[in-house]
């Protein structure tokens, strides 16, 4: 059945996709102009972004514009509430690593505990459909609490994780590797209404059975056999059910280790074990886009019917980053029994300090099967590679490529897929620190 064969092929949309890095630095004015060509169509372009940091507190506006020959802004720059309120990038309370940190905006990383079920989530795989989304970090040392909330606009995917370090309440809190060890539970769910589709009778009209949510609760443990300044390793092992679905688990280890001042290196390797009518990492950075995708038919929970004689795999990724200017990222995910399994991540951003130089390129890739998928883009990729040079410290001329994706909308105006959109972006971006 062709149908069937384009639900069994969406089954391996999986980690590791669309990621970024974390904005350079704050308290900055940074802004540009220039042309931009989409899907061969030229438009001028007038782009601000400038974050502020006060204290605890973070504030990162993101205001684009696009304007085609006639002067006429661009209709999908501003044709819902959300594309207003998402001028607002962030919002910020606390910093990643602080005992209480809450963000709401953006969300364009977001991976709850190990990533077993939110791994690297974005909650706006394109420009033209931003979203306003909430995460947060609660850390008490003995316990603490993860929750994210993908889009205020309407029901979406949300996340929620409480754990626990037993041993910190005994009086073997002080014992090396058993005195951390961590006990995590998580639920996360999708609201949004094709998030479980049960039944598609037809897609032209459109006529497809649903439920009220998709829910996926899972259970983990960490155990951390070395905790110092130069080095942290941890072995964990997640398990994860998809109610009304699949179960699987995954163990693996984590390294973090800064070996030097300017030297940073953080891997981490998984050996996947899934069950039928599985998928790890289930909420991940291509979920809005795969979630259901009226034009092709393709239905990531009805896929999960058809997902039989399931297969292992594994997962592993690195990050290197030099005198903290100098990132390199990679990640890969292969299922064992299925060629056209492979994942691929892969980012860097190099802007050595004092260097006329920058860099910036990122490419993921999904279904790969042979080294012609992993060099060819199309509708299962995400590329962007920009290229600029300083002729004086507070100014950037650079050129930016993208192969991202645009909203298809309905006659109501509301998203019912994504497609394939092409930017090429001659720019000319000002940077002007703030005190």
């Amino acid at each position: 059945m062709k149908l069937q064969s384009v639900f069994i092929l969406a089954v391996f949309l999986s980690t590791e996709v669309l990621g970024q890095f974390p904005p350079s630095s704050e308290n900055e004015l940074r802004g540009g102009v220039g042309m931009t060509w989409i899907n061969n169509q030229p438009f001028y372009t007038f782009h601000l972004m400038p974050e502020f940091s006060f204290s605890t507190i973070g504030i990162g506006l993101d205001l684009n514009l696009e304007f085609d020959s006639h002067g006429t802004l661009r209709k999908e720059n501003f044709n819902e509430f959300s594309d207003y309120a998402s001028v607002i990038r962030y919002i910020r309370y606390g910093r990643e690593n602080d005992q209480i940190f809450v963000k709401l905006g953006a969300l364009d990383y977001v991976t709850i505990g190990h990533g077993s079920i939110i791994s690297t989530y974005n909650n706006s795989p394109s420009f033209d459909a931003r979203k306003i989304g909430l995460e947060s970090f609660l850390n008490f040392d003995k316990f603490g609490v993860q929750a994210m909330y993908g889009n205020f606009g309407q029901a979406g995917v949300a996340g929620l994780r409480g754990y626990i370090r037993p041993v910190q309440f005994s009086s073997l809190a002080d014992v090396p590797i058993i005195g951390n060890m961590e006990i995590g539970a998580t639920y996360a769910g999708d609201f949004d209404r094709y998030a479980y589709i049960d039944t598609i009778r037809a897609l032209n009209p459109l006529d497809v059975g649903t439920k009220s949510s998709l829910n996926i609760i899972g259970a983990d443990i960490g155990l951390p056999i070395i905790r110092g300044e130069v080095a942290n390793i941890e072995l964990f092992v997640d398990y994860v059910k998809i109610l009304d679905f699949g179960k699987g688990t995954a163990a693996g280890i984590i390294f973090n280790v800064h070996a030097t001042e300017n030297l940073t290196l953080q891997s981490r390797l998984e050996r996947l074990f899934n069950g039928d009518n599985y998928l790890p990492s289930y909420f991940n950075s291509f979920y809005e886009i795969d979630r259901f995708n009226t034009v092709t038919g393709v239905s990531k929970s009805y896929a999960l019917k058809y997902l039989t004689n399931n297969s292992n795999g594994y997962y592993g990724d690195l990050l290197v980053r030099v005198i903290n200017t100098f990132d390199i990222v990679g990640s890969y995910q292969k299922l064992d029994k299925f060629d056209s399994s492979g994942i691929v991540h892969v980012a860097t951003d190099v802007s050595p300090k004092g260097s006329p130089v920058i860099l910036k390129a990122g490419y993921d890739k999904i279904n790969i099967a042979s080294w012609q998928d992993l060099v060819t883009t199309d509708d299962r990729s995400y590329l962007y590679a920009e290229i600029g040079y300083k002729p004086i410290e507070y100014l950037i001329i650079s050129t930016r490529y993208s192969w991202m994706f645009t909203p298809i909308r309905d006659n109501d105006n509301h998203i019912i897929g994504y497609e394939p959109q092409k930017k090429i972006e001659p720019r000319i971006t000002f940077v002007y620190p703030l005190p």
